[in-house]
């Protein structure tokens, strides 16, 4: 029998791959989990797969053409077999952080402290770089948020999945860097697709010493996961991002099976009559007629899980309606209506702290209680949901992503300078210049490299030289080319230690280059000027570079919190 499965799994595996160029098998099936925030609100997450047969295909990103919402139909449905299928891990992880609430059963918490499990923040090898505070004293906040799809427990086996998984190394399906600006006026949640390509940086499992070398190629990213822990995907974030981050959450399935219960429902909108099931019998299954409709048990599952019938059918079009239904679901939450069953809450919460697994500096209720209380700060109307930016890979790595050139950069740029999503002004002051008087000119050392090449453009042939000669003539006599390899989006001035951030900020002004380009960096030995993409040419640094760079890009597909015209829009041929 065990023999015949993993002989019927390979087969899945094969005739999938030649499907989509890749292998999709470990999302077959797929268990759920619940997650319960710190006021015991419980928080689902879901399968990483769309449908018993597995996961489903890929294309081009959607225009993202959207229409108003139709009309409401009818009663809320029935539950029927949800408690025994998956909530996706995304909608879950988002509630439990922002939702907190002080007040009833508060010491009830501290009966769970011993439940969490916790493990270290990174397991790189490169340390993350202190937060800048702002005029006011005060730093941002990121969390990175993991789904892993980890079966090797009875309790995570029960919930379902590809037999041929169990036991095997857990991928950090979900990811999602949840940023909260240093004033706290509003938060932006960033999802990186898992069929992200890119490199691994070198990891070390804190139980068995075991070391995971750096990848020389690309690998798929929630391969992270299996590299010693989540500390791995917090070092994988790093290396791509540049952001520090400060905590990790993460949720496997077991526990996670009644959150669209517990909430009693979230209105979510699809533009026609939609079907998720195709010739082959793929898809969740998700039926639902045009317009509003208030889903809860099967079909909040079902919705979580569709890519057959949501827009191009791939899983960024999943990753979208789980993004419209995380902020569709936080609308309900505080409307302060549900969950009034402080037995039921309790039950859930003994679930998910079972099922939670967090860092060492956050692992403790009361600290999930208090970090709650941070986030219940932001008004709904400054939440903004994103995707990372991404084109699709050709040839063998068909059906993936990689970063979009230029995009990606943008965003995450944004997000470590905490510059808000959402377009709207901050109260963060702009960067404050050093106290540390600045050396003269000609006593300060600077390096030029030049990065003005990327993957899609060849370098600006003698860029550095002629930038150092700029440099030079500001009175930087000591303004060398430097000649080691590099390639980056946007300029920057980069500059080791804190002693050095006055000297490289006046760098920074004396080519008219934003101040807050000057960024701390453990790869540099002294003021390191890297001249990007934005300044190939020239011999003034280009003042559309600067207004762009606090631009969100179209292509991350910017969600609002408060936005409650999103409607899904339909794949062609699953309307009935």
């Amino acid at each position: 029998m065990g023999q015949s499965t993993h002989e019927e799994g390979t087969r899945q595996r094969v005739a999938h791959a030649g499907e989509l160029g890749w292998d999709d098998s470990l999302y077959e099936g797929g268990g759920g989990s619940t997650a319960t925030g710190p006021d015991g609100t419980s928080v689902g997450l879901g399968s990483p797969g769309d449908s018993a047969a597995g996961g489903d295909g890929s294309g081009s990103t959607s225009d993202g053409t959207r229409r108003g919402r139709p009309r409401r139909n009818g009663p809320r449905p029935r539950n029927r077999r949800g408690k025994r299928r998956i909530l996706r891990w995304v909608s879950s992880v988002l509630a439990l952080l922002i939702l907190g609430t002080a007040g009833a059963g508060y010491l009830y918490y501290r009966h769970l402290d011993g439940k969490l499990k916790k493990e270290d923040l990174t397991l790189g090898d490169k340390p993350m770089a202190d937060h800048k505070a702002n005029a006011a004293g005060q730093t941002p906040l990121n969390i990175l948020l993991i789904g892993s799809d980890a079966r090797d427990s009875k309790a995570n086996q029960e919930l379902g999945g590809a037999k041929e998984t169990f036991g095997g190394p857990p991928l950090a399906d979900v990811q999602m860097l949840l940023h909260v600006s240093a004033d706290r006026s509003n938060m932006s949640v960033v999802s990186m697709p898992r069929d992200t390509m890119l490199k691994m940086p070198k990891c070390t499992d804190p139980d068995t010493g075991k070391v995971y070398p750096a990848s020389q190629d690309n690998v798929q990213t929630n391969a992270s996961l299996g590299r010693g822990g989540p500390g791995c995907t917090v070092a994988t974030w790093y290396e791509l991002t540049g952001i520090t981050i400060d905590h990790f959450m993460m949720i496997d399935f077991a526990g996670v099976v009644s959150m669209a219960d517990a909430i009693g429902g979230v209105p979510v909108c699809v533009q026609e009559n939609v079907h998720s099931r195709n010739a082959e019998g793929k898809g969740s299954g998700l039926k639902l007629e045009q317009g509003e409709n208030v889903i809860q048990g099967e079909q909040a599952l079902q919705w979580l899980r569709t890519r057959y019938g949501f827009e191009d059918g791939s899983d960024l079009a999943r990753t979208h309606a789980q993004h419209m239904y995380m902020n569709s679901m936080v609308r309900e939450l505080r409307k302060g209506a549900k969950l009034t069953d402080p037995g039921k809450l309790m039950g859930l919460a003994e679930a998910a702290t079972e099922a939670l697994t967090v860092d060492k500096g956050l692992g403790g209720v009361k600290k999930l209680y208090d970090l709650a209380e941070e986030l219940k700060k932001v008004p709904t109307n400054r939440i903004t949901m994103a995707t990372m930016p991404n084109v699709y890979g050709e040839g063998t790595e068909a059906g993936r992503v990689f970063p979009k050139p230029g995009d990606a950069d943008q965003l995450f740029t944004m997000v470590r300078d905490d510059v808000p999503l959402d377009g709207k002004a901050s109260k963060r002051k702009p960067p404050a210049e050093s106290k540390d008087p600045a050396a003269a000119p000609a006593d300060t050392g600077v390096l030029v490299r030049n990065g003005t090449g990327g993957d899609t453009q060849a370098p600006t042939p003698q860029r550095a030289t002629a930038v150092a000669g700029l440099l030079v003539g500001e009175g930087y006599t000591k303004a060398v080319a430097d000649r080691t390899p590099d390639a980056t989006e946007r300029t920057e001035v980069l500059y080791p230690s804190a002693d050095l951030e006055g000297d490289a900020q006046a760098v920074a002004k004396s080519l008219g280059i934003p101040v807050s380009s000057a960024k701390k960096s453990t790869d540099v030995s002294g003021v390191t000027l890297v001249v990007g993409a934005d300044w190939r040419t020239g011999d003034t640094y280009p003042k559309a570079a600067a207004k762009d760079e606090n631009k969100t890009p179209d292509t991350a597909r910017a969600l609002n919190g408060a936005d409650e015209s999103e409607c899904m829009e339909i794949q062609p041929g699953f309307t009935w």
